[in-house]
C-alpha cells in the first residue's frame, strides 16, 4: 500500500469538508483514505472558527443566547450546508419508509420533506440549547463545546469510512471514500481524540476530562447506530449518509456537554 503524502492527504479532507479555499491535487482511494485519517483535523479547524465567533460575540457584549446561535451557524456557513442537508436527505430516505432504490432516490431530489425539515429543527435547537447552556457557564466551556463537538462530528466519518462499509451507488462522494479506511488506522485516531478531547476538557477540572471524553464516546456510538441502521437499509453509505452521521455526532456531543 503507497504512501499518501500528508499534504494530499488534508488537501482532500479541507476540500472536501470545508469551503477554506484548499484545491484537491488528488482524487484516488489513497488520497481518500488520508484525507479521512485527518477529518478530525478539518473538524478542529472548524470547532476552533466557531468558538472564535461565539467568544469574540461574548467580548462584545452580546448574551450567551446569541453566541450561541452563531456558533452553530459557523459550521454550517463553512461547509455550505453540506452535512445539514445530508443529514435532512437522510431523514427524508429513513422516514420514506420505501425499498432502498427508492429511498435513494428520494435522497437525491434537491427539495426537503417533511421528515427532513423536522429533524433538522430539533437537532439545530437541541445544539443552540447545548451551547447556551455551555456559554452561560462560561466562555471556556463553550469554547470547548464548540470545538469538541466539530471534531467528533468529522471523527464520526473517519470511522465510517473504514473498510466494510460499502457505499450504496457507484458514484459520489460516498463511494469516493467508502471502504478507505483501515479499521485499525480509525481506530488510532479515534484514540487519539479522544485523548485531546479529556486533556482539553481537563483544563476545566476532572469532572469535565471525564465529560468531554463521554461526550466524544458517545458520540461516536450514536453515528455507529445511525451508520448500521443506514447500511442495512440502503445497502451501504452515501454522501447524505455522511453528513448525517457528522451531525448526529456534533449534537450528541453538544448534548453529553450540557449534562451534569
Amino acid at each position: 500500500m503507497s504512501r499518501t503524502p500528508l499534504s494530499d492527504s488534508l488537501r482532500f479532507a479541507f476540500g472536501t469538508l470545508t469551503v477554506l479555499p484548499v484545491t484537491v491535487t488528488r482524487w484516488d482511494r489513497g488520497a481518500a483514505r488520508g484525507g479521512m485519517l485527518c477529518a478530525p483535523l478539518a473538524g478542529l479547524v472548524v470547532g476552533a472558527g466557531a468558538a472564535l465567533v461565539g467568544v469574540a460575540l461574548l467580548a462584545m457584549g452580546a448574551g450567551p443566547l446569541l453566541a450561541a446561535v452563531a456558533t452553530a451557524a459557523v459550521p454550517a456557513a463553512l461547509t455550505r450546508g453540506l452535512h445539514l442537508d445530508g443529514f435532512a436527505d437522510t431523514a427524508d430516505g429513513l422516514g420514506s419508509g420505501k425499498p432502498a432504490e427508492d429511498a435513494l432516490r428520494i435522497m437525491k431530489q434537491s427539495d426537503i420533506g417533511p421528515f427532513g425539515v423536522i429533524t433538522l429543527l430539533f437537532a439545530l435547537l437541541a445544539q443552540v440549547a447545548a451551547l447556551f447552556q455551555a456559554y452561560d457557564a462560561s466562555w471556556a466551556r463553550g469554547a470547548l463545546a464548540a470545538v469538541v463537538s466539530a471534531t467528533a462530528a468529522r471523527l464520526a466519518l473517519t470511522l465510517a469510512a473504514r473498510t466494510g462499509v460499502p457505499p450504496a451507488r457507484p458514484e459520489g462522494l460516498g463511494a469516493a471514500v467508502a471502504g478507505t479506511v483501515p479499521p485499525r488506522g480509525a481506530l488510532l485516531v479515534a484514540v487519539a481524540v479522544t485523548v485531546a478531547a479529556a486533556g482539553a476538557g481537563a483544563l476545566l477540572g476532572t469532572y469535565d476530562l471525564v465529560r468531554t471524553a463521554l461526550a466524544v464516546l458517545a458520540a461516536c456510538a450514536a453515528a455507529e447506530l445511525l451508520l448500521r441502521h443506514c447500511t442495512r437499509r440502503f445497502g451501504g453509505i452515501t454522501g447524505d449518509v455522511f453528513g448525517a452521521l457528522a451531525e448526529t455526532a456534533a449534537t450528541t456531543a453538544l448534548v453529553m456537554l450540557s449534562l451534569g
